[in-house]
């Protein structure tokens, strides 16, 4: 119960901010404390251009996807969240992220966020759980989170556009 209570905590932090650096910056540092995850990406979904894009990818700069490409594409397009524990095994992971960035990809926890309309908005990224593999807990405990803030973001989403 503790972990659900923290959560409460920081939505009441999150419920202050009103642009879209500072409420991604927050909600993906969240995501990174509850997982122990080394990094955290937060993909917006662009039905246009039909992409996914990053505003926020630990010192990456930003990244850009189509809505069916990697694991993060595959995500958003099953709707439901995905363990990934040995990503350069799985043919939809993109290896050419990592070769950009010098980054190694261990292991990465993928999930849908959802708007009001239940379509998905966005897909949460963790790479690097610190302690051995993602697993089911905490693919709950980020759904959980995910569900969580979903209106904050769909809210500043809505005001950024």
């Amino acid at each position: 119960m503790k972990t659900f209570n923290e959560i409460a905590e920081f939505g009441k932090k999150l419920a202050s901010l009103d642009n879209m650096d500072n409420t991604l910056e927050l909600i993906a540092e969240e995501a990174k404390r509850l997982s122990g995850a080394e990094r955290c990406s937060i993909f917006i979904v662009d039905d246009t251009d039909n992409i996914l894009w990053t505003k926020l990818s630990n010192d990456i700069g930003r990244i850009v996807i189509g809505l069916d490409a990697g694991i993060v594409g595959d995500t958003y397009k099953k709707k439901e969240g995905q363990i990934v524990n040995n990503p350069y095994e799985d043919r939809r992971f993109l290896p050419n992220i990592d070769k950009q960035s010098g980054f190694i990809t261990k292991n990465m926890l993928s999930i849908p966020i959802f708007n009001s309309k239940r379509d998905v908005m966005g897909v949460m990224q963790l790479l690097n759980k610190s302690r051995g593999d993602f697993d089911e807990k905490d693919l709950d405990i980020l759904t959980f989170l995910a569900n969580y803030i979903s209106g904050s973001l769909e809210l500043v989403l809505m005001n950024e556009s």
